[in-house]
């Protein structure tokens, strides 16, 4: 009976130290999520081959709106990186005491007006035929993100306030829950055009889908874009938060629209 009680003693002390080497080796080996916000579903997806192609990191990217992402950090989903299309998402987290640290820029974003092919609308960026439109009745639905959430969204609100136009287009509004969604929307024909990201307008998949012009600057508040690490995030979405940083990755964004902040 010793003998048996010796041996089951044995297997579970062994056991229990497998337990305790397998756990922090479970937690070096964990999948990194990145939450990203939807204007740099074309961009991030490219950086994000680069690294894992350099690195052997694997990635899991998941893309949405900005302010949603920010809720679902509050309630602690299991993301480790946040890249925001807004800087403002970003402080809250940190405020909140969710995050690293409070962060950094990485990325100015741009947005502009795009009609599809046969749309009664022309894209012009100062919205003159936008507001002729509205008028002689040739605007029937115009795609933006949904500004309460969608920070590309509340600049699209912002640039048809300057222009005077949001009372009148807000019937005419098809809200997208992000920017992606909105580029959907504002090519697929349901639609006489949208305001997107000028990153996603420059992606092949959409650029030949429709015509983009860009919206003046000065029509809205700029879309300062901003990453942070979420507490507890593994070493690999450390790396790939640097990475986001580096030559090879700023050449990148740089292709797709983006302007890079000076800080």
């Amino acid at each position: 009976m010793r003998t048996l009680l010796s041996l089951i003693r044995s297997w579970c002390a062994t056991a229990l130290i497998g337990l305790a080497i397998a756990a922090p080796l479970h937690a070096q080996t964990v999948q990194p999520t990145v939450a990203a916000a939807s204007d740099l579903k074309f961009a991030v997806e490219e950086v994000a081959a680069r690294f894992e192609k350099e690195t052997g990191h694997k990635l899991r990217l998941v893309f949405g709106s900005s302010g949603n992402f920010k809720t679902q950090i509050l309630q602690n989903a299991p993301f480790h990186l946040f890249m925001s299309a807004d800087e403002g998402f970003v402080y809250e987290l940190a405020d909140a005491g969710k995050t690293v640290d409070r962060g950094r820029a990485y990325a100015l974003g741009r947005i502009g007006i795009i009609v599809p092919a046969g749309s009664a609308l022309k894209a012009d960026g100062e919205f003159k035929d936008l507001a002729a439109a509205i008028k002689d009745g040739r605007l029937q639905k115009f795609a933006i993100a949904n500004p309460d959430h969608a920070p590309y969204g509340a600049r699209a609100k912002e640039a048809l306030q300057h222009a005077g136009l949001w009372d009148a287009v807000q019937p005419k509004l098809v809200l997208g829950e992000n920017i992606s969604q909105t580029a959907q929307f504002a090519t697929s024909g349901s639609t006489q055009g949208g305001i997107i990201a000028l990153s996603l307008a420059l992606s092949p998949s959409v650029a030949k889908l429709g015509t983009f012009q860009l919206i003046p600057e000065a029509w809205h508040q700029p879309l300062k874009q901003r990453m942070v690490l979420v507490k507890g995030a593994p070493p690999a979405a450390r790396a790939f938060y640097e990475y986001i940083s580096t030559p090879a990755a700023q050449e990148i964004m740089v292709r797709y629209g983006f302007a890079m902040p000076k800080e």
